[in-house]
């Protein structure tokens, strides 16, 4: 059974640190671009932090320079190294992978974990 898997979410008091972890089992070909989201008052997610299968990352304003995007190809896992963490970062972050199960037919999918909560509060 294919699932996204999140874990790392807790509490912790500003200017503390977490890390984040997502990791993918199942059947996998090829793992794309990889990313972690959290909604906004509309819950609609935003774009928190992305990072390509090559590396390449890109950052939301509000995280730049505090989150930090990693990945282990081979172990189909990415991760979200948090520090100096504020309470307006207090919500439940989603794992996101653009994934390729079979060699054959090449298609592509979006895939979601449930989410882990992240609670910045002294």
């Amino acid at each position: 059974q294919f699932q996204l898997v999140e874990s790392g979410g807790d509490l912790v008091q500003p200017r503390g640190s977490l890390r984040l972890s997502c990791a993918a089992s199942g059947v996998i070909f090829r793992i794309y671009g990889m990313g972690w989201y959290s909604p906004d008052p509309g819950k609609q997610r935003e774009l928190v932090a992305t990072i390509t299968r090559f590396g390449d990352t890109n950052y939301a304003d509000s995280v730049k320079g505090r989150f930090t995007i990693s990945r282990d190809n081979a172990k189909n896992t990415v991760y979200l190294q948090m520090i100096h963490l504020k309470p307006e970062d207090t919500a439940v972050y989603y794992c996101h992978a653009n994934i390729q199960r079979l060699a054959a037919p090449p298609s592509r999918m979006d895939y979601w974990g449930k989410g882990t909560l992240v609670t910045v509060s002294s």
